[in-house]
Parts: C-alpha cells; structure tokens; sequence
C-alpha cells in the first residue's frame, strides 16, 4: 500500500505531468484531467490505457478554487474530466461548465451504493459521479491528551492543557465549517449574523492554535507537536497509519459531508473517452484499489464489500457505512454568500 501524502490544498504543486503510455492500443484519443495531487493511484492511468487504448495525461490542482479559477477562466478548453468537491459541480453545473452524464456509457453506476445516486447536490447523477466521500473532525493523540475529545468546542475552546498543541484547517468551507457546527449553525448557512458570530468565535479561537494546517497536520500529531487537529477523515489515516495512538472522532455537535467527485467539462472533446475513464474508475477492483492507496473511503458498494476488513479494523472510519455518513450536512454550493465566507477567512486567518 503506498500512502499518498497530498489532497485538496497541496501546496505549490499545480504542475502538468504527461505520462507515457506505452501499451499494444494505438492511442485514438487522449484526454486530460484533472485531480488533487496523489488522490489515486499513480499507475491507475497507465492501466487505463492499457486495457482501451486511449491515452490519459494528468494535470494536478491544489485547490477547488485553482481548477474552478482555470475551468471559468478558460471555458474549460483543455480538460476532458476534473475532480472537484461537491459544492464546485453545482456552481459549475450553473455556469454550463460540465456535461450531463450519458448513463448508458457509465454502466459501472450500478456498482454505487443506493445513498451515492440520491445526493442532494446531483440526485440522479446527471452531472457527477461521487469518487471519495466522507466527513471531517478531530484527530488526535490519545496517548497524550487527558481527555478525549468529543466536541468541537474541545477544538475551539480547549483545556489548558491542549492550547497551543493545535491546529485547524484553514479552507474556506470546513474552517468555518467547525464554528458553525459548535454555535449549531448550518453548514450552509448564508445568513449575516449567524458568519459574522462564527468569525467571532474562530478569532477568538486562533489565540490557542498552534497553526493553520492542511497539509502536514498529521505529522505534528505523529511528532507530538500537535496533539489535536481539525482534520478530514481520510487525511487522519496517514497519521494513524504511523502511530496507532491516534483516533479520529466525529463531534458530538456533527459535521460536514464532503463528496470529491468525477465530472466531464463541457469543453471537452473526448467525452466518450471521458465517460469510458468515469467507468474504469468505478469497476469494483480498481475503485477498491483507489480505496486502498488513498485510504478514503469510496461510495462503490461492491468495492467496499471487497476490502479487506483488517484496512477497517486498521482505520475505522473507512468504516463508516454510508447511512451514517448521510446522518452529516451535506456541503452545498454558497453562491454569492462564497465571498461573504471568504472575506470572513481572510479576516480571520489575518487577525492578530
């Protein structure tokens, strides 16, 4: 299993790397895309194209809002498929940035668990299909805190003993993510008042964190730096995986549920090859091979079903089946109320 070490907000990494594809295929067609950087297997391509013959370049994002950036700026020209977070489908799907799904050239759909075709952002998977899913919470050294934690004011109004051993995520959407949840907010909330108390609270927050942090979070943990961190599902695994001291809980108060997904550009002028990737992509074996690599859990029933339970038993919130996981608040798209969001991050990341 080789751990990948980058996701959602890698720093400096937006580079394009060409892959030679040797295989028996004449390549007819090639098509770009796009992904976090390490968010699959780095061979997955290659079999791609050994098995139909059409050629796949990868070009890495770091950010939703790199790729978004690029894809309005330039129509979407030059990609044929993106992986972005639910909430980007919506405002591309606004923008007429992305094509509808043809069904019948993604069969493998069928390998989805029933909660994956109903999401509230694409019932029906008319525009997406789910790729990773999961929610977002606390991360931590049970081995050196006195207590666990179980809420997300444990996060933003810690013991003595924590203040100064933490760090939060610093993204638009799941930074204030947490202080909603703790003051019971929505999510989604694009009410005034109510992202005018949570910048409030995360302020005041900010006096006790050690940093901001999306990439490197679970090695201060594994060093001891850091003994609680604001962290994603997925991302906790790597920590986990080299110490087993660390745990992951969800706050009792909830959480967001995040959904990566796969998405064709409207641009794109390969979208047969594109859906015939989307479909590679969710056959059982290769989607439980991305399970594997990546250690996030993936909304394919039948990959699922396939892994092997000493990876659960190992990480338990790959676990975490997908009834429960609905139980969290879906991320929507904010619309205009996004620069509300963004303005309120840059003030608080900026407060002294």
């Amino acid at each position: 299993m080789t751990l990948r070490l980058t996701r959602r907000a890698a720093i400096g990494l937006a580079f394009a790397c060409g892959l030679l594809l040797g295989s028996g295929h004449a390549s007819a067609e090639k098509i770009v895309i796009s992904n976090w950087d390490g968010y699959m297997p780095a061979d997955l391509l290659a079999n791609f194209t050994k098995e139909t013959g059409i050629e796949a370049e990868m070009s890495v994002h770091a950010t939703n809002e790199e790729i978004m950036g690029k894809v309005v700026a330039g129509g979407g020209k030059g990609y044929d498929v993106l992986f972005v977070s639910s909430p980007f489908v919506e405002a591309l799907q606004n923008l007429k940035l992305i094509a509808p799904l043809d069904a019948g050239k993604i069969p493998n759909l069928a390998n989805l668990y029933p909660e994956a075709r109903t999401l509230a952002y694409d019932p029906g998977n008319a525009h997406s299909v789910p790729y990773a899913w999961g929610t977002t919470g606390l991360c931590y050294r049970s081995d050196l805190v006195k207590a666990a934690p179980t809420s997300w004011m444990d996060l933003l109004k810690p013991s003595a003993d924590l203040k100064g051993r933490i760090t939060m995520l610093a993204t638009d959407r799941w930074l204030m993510a947490a202080g909603e949840k703790a003051l019971g907010y929505s999510v989604n909330t694009t009410d005034a008042d109510e992202i005018a108390k949570t910048k409030a609270l995360l302020i005041e927050a900010k006096k006790n964190l050690l940093a901001y942090d999306d990439t490197t979070f679970y090695s201060k943990l594994v060093s001891s730096e850091a003994v609680l961190v604001h962290a994603w599902d997925g991302w906790c695994n790597y920590g986990i995986a080299e110490n087993p001291a660390i745990k992951f809980v969800i706050p009792k108060e909830g959480s967001d549920m995040w959904v990566d997904t796969m998405v064709v550009t409207a641009a794109s002028e390969h979208k047969d090859a594109a859906m015939a990737f989307i479909n590679y992509v969710l056959r059982p074996e290769v989607h439980r091979w991305v399970a594997e690599n990546i250690l996030y859990k993936v909304p394919n029933q039948k990959a699922m079903e396939g892994l092997d339970p000493k990876l659960i038993e190992q990480y338990p919130n790959i676990g975490i089946a997908p009834a429960d996981l609905m139980k969290e608040e879906q991320l929507r798209d904010l619309g205009k109320a996004q620069k509300d969001y963004t303005r309120a991050v840059t003030e608080i990341t900026s407060a002294q």
